[in-house]
């Protein structure tokens, strides 16, 4: 346990690259996810993606879908963009900078990904 604590800590202290760091699924369409920008400058996301899978990927490193940020989209350094459902509660709506009406169900997978869809570096699952 504690070397998972100094794991996650460290990850986060030395981590020069926006990564997920909160994933919400509540009942019906209550679920987000969101993005913290661990750098010390705003973060173009329109240069990021967050592709997905389906039940789980049939091959390792695949994805089925590539969802892009909206245009214009940014992170500033130390705050947290939220993508959520477009018909959860209120209270997460009032935290959400963009919705995406396909989050998952438990074994629906998303990645954080730099680049395109030709060419990419995965961040995050």
């Amino acid at each position: 346990m504690l070397a998972t604590i100094i794991t996650l800590v460290s990850s986060i202290l030395f981590s020069q690259s926006p990564f997920f760091s909160e994933y919400a699924e509540g009942t019906s369409n209550n679920k987000y996810l969101e993005i913290y920008n661990s750098t010390s400058e705003t973060v173009d996301l329109t240069q990021y993606a967050y592709p997905n899978v389906s039940n789980g990927p049939s091959e390792a490193g695949t994805h089925e879908w590539w969802n892009t940020f909206d245009d214009g989209a940014t992170v500033a350094a130390g705050d947290v963009y939220v993508i959520c459902h477009g018909s959860a509660d209120d209270l997460i709506q009032a935290e959400c900078d963009e919705t995406h009406s396909y989050l998952s169900n438990g074994d629906d997978g998303y990645a954080l990904i730099k680049g395109t869809e030709d060419s990419f570096e995965v961040l995050d699952v």
